[in-house]
C-alpha cells in the first residue's frame, strides 16, 4: 500500500451556480474532519488579497499535494503552482477536481460531488471507481429531432444495418439548415447538401420517420427503454396525399410562415417548404377555420383524392421499443424584441438573421432579391418585389450573446454568417454601403480567417464597437454606436438594420430533460458527460447528445457530433450490451470501489 500524505483543498465557488448549485458548505464539512486533509481553505471571490491569504497559508502548511476542486478549477490553478513549489513541492502535486465535467451542478449532486473529492483524496481516479456495469440491448434505435445532426446520426445508422425511428416535432425534417442560403466559408448551397440527405432518409429501408410528433414519456432501463409518441393529427393522409395543392389553393386562410420566419404567408393547409420530407400537406389547427368555428371545409371539397382530408382527425399516442435514444434538439434563435433599445418589432426593416437569410434567398418570398418591408391589404408586414431597395444596410453582432443581461456565452456563428450577408449584400447590390458593427471577431474554423480576410477586402465597412440604440429617422433608420477602435461615437442613418441573433436553447429542452433525465448546463445546454473525451455521451446509460443541443455550434461540427454519436450506438450493438450509465450508480457502490482500489493501490 502506498504511503498516505498530507492534502489540502481548495474549494473554488467562485464559479458555482448560485442558488440550486452545489451545497459548498457541506463539502467543506464533509473533509474537516478527514484525516489526509491537513486544510481546507474556501475560495468565495477570486480578489488578490483573498488569493494572497490563500497562497501564503499553503506555504506554511505541511502539504504534500494540493486538491483544487470547483466547476473551473483549471482558471485558477495558475496562482497556486509557486505557493507549492515554494512550500516544497511541486507543480505536478496539483490535482483538479472538476464537478462540472461529472454533470455535477445541482444542490442534489452534492452527495455525489463528496465521493468525487473522496476518490481525489484517496488518491484513486473517480472514472475507475464509477466503471458502470453492462446491460443487454435492444439494438432499434431512436433519434429525437430531424435537423442536419439528427438526419446525419439516422444514415450512419441505418447504413450500418441498424433500425432507426427519426422523430421530428415539425411536419418536415431538415431543422434550420433547411431555411438557410448559403454555408460560409465555402458559400455552398445549403439546399444542395441538405436535401439529397433529406430524400435519403425518407427512402431508407431501415429508417422509420415520423415527423409531426413528439416524445412525451421515456420508461425503463438503458437498452431496453419503452418510448411513449404524441402523433399529432396531421389531418391529412400521407399515404394517400398527391401533392397536387388544390386544397392550399382553395383554402382562404392564411398565417405567418414559420419556415420564411414570418417573413411572407402561407395557408392554413399547407406544406413547409417544397423540398420537405415527406412532401405532404398539413393542417394548421391554430388557423383552420373549421378548427375554430366548424364553418369551412374548402379543402376537403377541392382535394380530388377521396377521404384523403380528415378535419376531424385526432391525436394519437404510439409506444416504441428501443435500445438507444440520440437527442438532436437543436436550437432557437434569440428573441431579438427583448433588446427593445434595437427597435426589432417596432421598425419594420429592422430584420433578424432568420429572416434576412430568406429575404437572400432564391426559394424566398423576393427570389433572392433584397427589398424593404411593407404591409399587405391585411396589414401584415413582409417581403414583396415592389418595394425599394436598401442603398445602406448595416449588420449588428452579437444580439443576445456575450451580454451580462442575456446570455454570456458567445453563440459561435453569428461573425461567420454576418459576414456572409455581408458578402451576399455586395453581391446583389454592389453600390451598396454594407455596415459590420462587432466586438470581437470569431473566426475559428477552417478557412474562417481567410474567409474574414476576403470580405474586409470587399469594400464592406467593418467597425469595431457596440450598437446602443435605433431608432426611426423619417423614413430611415438612425443608428447609435461607438468605434472602439477611433474612439468615436457614431451616428448613422441606414434603410436596413439585420441583428445577428445568437443561439439559445429550444423551447422543448425543459420537457426533453424532464422526460429522459438529462441535466442542463446553466444556459440551458444539455451536459455532455466530459465535454473533451466524451463530447456526445451523458450521464445516462445508452443516451447520447448531438448537435446544436449541446452548445453552439456550426454545421461542420454538428455533423461530426451526428456521426460520433452514431459511432457510440454501433459500438454498444456490436458488443452487444450498453453501459448502465453513471446517473444509475448510488454514491455509496462508488465509496466502496473506491475503498477497495485503496487497499490495494
Amino acid at each position: 500500500m502506498k504511503e498516505r500524505v498530507k492534502k489540502g483543498i481548495i474549494l473554488d465557488r467562485t464559479a458555482c451556480n448560485g442558488t440550486g448549485g452545489l451545497d459548498y458548505d457541506s463539502l467543506n464539512e464533509n473533509f474537516k474532519n478527514n484525516s489526509q486533509v491537513s486544510k481546507i481553505w474556501n475560495l468565495e471571490t477570486p480578489d488578490p488579497w483573498t488569493i494572497k491569504r490563500i497562497v501564503n497559508d499553503i506555504r506554511k502548511t505541511p502539504v504534500a499535494q494540493l486538491i483544487i476542486a470547483g466547476n473551473t478549477p483549471g482558471f485558477i490553478k495558475g496562482y497556486f503552482e509557486e505557493a507549492m513549489i515554494a512550500a516544497g513541492g511541486s507543480v505536478d502535486d496539483i490535482q483538479l477536481v472538476s464537478f462540472q465535467e461529472y454533470c455535477l451542478t445541482s444542490a442534489k449532486d452534492t452527495v455525489m460531488a463528496k465521493v468525487l473529492l473522496e476518490c481525489s483524496v484517496k488518491g484513486i481516479s473517480f472514472d475507475m471507481a464509477a466503471l458502470q456495469d453492462d446491460s443487454e440491448m435492444i439494438t432499434d434505435t431512436l433519434v429525437i429531432g430531424g435537423g442536419i445532426a439528427g438526419i446525419q446520426a439516422a444514415l450512419e445508422m441505418a447504413d450500418g444495418q441498424v433500425k432507426v425511428y427519426l422523430v421530428e416535432k415539425s411536419g418536415t425534417i431538415g431543422g434550420k439548415m433547411a431555411s438557410f442560403d448559403k454555408t460560409f466559408p465555402t458559400l455552398d448551397c445549403a439546399a444542395c447538401i441538405l436535401t439529397p440527405k433529406m430524400v435519403e432518409v425518407n427512402q431508407h429501408p431501415n429508417i422509420d420517420l415520423m415527423t409531426y410528433c413528439e416524445v412525451i414519456d421515456v420508461t425503463g432501463r438503458p437498452g431496453n427503454y419503452t418510448v411513449t409518441i404524441l402523433k399529432k393529427a396531421r389531418r391529412v393522409n400521407l399515404a394517400t396525399c398527391i401533392g397536387c395543392g388544390t386544397c392550399s389553393e382553395k383554402c382562404p386562410a392564411t398565417a405567418p410562415s414559420e419556415f420564411d420566419a414570418g417573413t411572407c404567408m402561407r395557408k392554413a393547409i399547407y406544406i413547409p417548404f417544397p423540398q420537405a420530407v415527406p412532401n405532404k400537406y398539413l393542417i394548421d389547427e391554430k388557423s383552420c377555420i373549421y378548427l375554430k368555428n366548424g364553418k369551412c371545409r374548402a379543402c376537403v371539397k377541392a382535394c380530388p383524392v377521396p377521404d384523403c382530408i380528415n378535419l376531424d382527425e385526432q391525436d394519437e399516442t404510439v409506444k416504441l421499443n428501443v435500445g438507444n435514444i440520440i437527442v438532436a434538439t437543436g436550437f432557437k434563435p434569440f428573441d431579438a424584441s427583448r433588446m427593445p433599445q434595437l427597435g426589432y418589432g417596432k421598425f419594420p426593416n429592422v430584420l433578424t438573421a432568420l429572416e434576412f437569410e430568406r429575404l437572400l434567398n432564391a426559394a424566398g418570398s423576393t427570389g433572392g432579391n433584397i427589398h424593404m418591408r411593407a404591409q399587405d391589404k391585411k396589414g401584415n408586414w413582409i417581403f414583396n418585389t415592389e418595394t425599394p431597395k436598401p442603398k445602406k444596410l448595416a449588420i449588428i453582432h452579437c444580439v443576445g450573446s456575450r451580454d451580462e443581461n442575456y446570455n454570456k456565452y458567445c453563440s459561435r456563428v453569428c461573425c461567420m454568417y454576418s459576414l456572409k450577408f455581408a458578402h451576399l449584400v455586395k453581391e446583389k447590390l454592389p453600390e451598396a454601403d454594407v455596415f459590420e458593427f462587432y466586438i470581437d471577431m470569431r473566426a475559428f474554423g477552417k478557412g474562417y480567417e481567410e474567409f474574414y480576410q476576403r470580405i474586409g477586402n470587399e469594400g464592406i465597412h467593418i467597425i469595431r464597437g457596440k450598437t446602443a440604440k435605433i431608432e426611426s429617422k423619417g423614413e430611415s433608420l438612425l443608428l447609435r454606436g461607438e468605434n472602439i477602435e477611433e474612439r468615436l461615437l457614431i451616428e448613422l442613418e441606414v434603410d436596413m438594420v439585420v441583428l445577428a441573433t445568437g443561439l439559445e436553447p429550444s423551447e422543448d429542452m425543459e420537457g426533453i430533460s424532464r422526460v429522459l433525465g438529462l441535466k442542463r448546463s446553466r444556459d440551458g445546454w444539455f451536459m455532455a458527460m466530459n465535454s473533451n473525451t466524451d463530447p456526445t455521451g451523458t450521464s445516462l446509460g445508452g443516451i447520447y447528445i448531438a448537435g446544436v443541443c449541446q452548445g453552439p455550434k456550426d454545421i461542420p461540427d454538428s455533423v461530426a457530433q451526428g456521426s460520433a454519436a452514431a459511432a457510440k450506438v454501433i459500438q454498444n450493438i456490436l458488443r452487444g450490451k450498453v453501459s448502465s450509465g453513471f446517473e444509475n450508480m448510488t454514491p455509496e457502490s462508488i465509496l466502496n470501489k473506491a475503498n477497495e482500489l485503496a487497499m490495494i493501490s
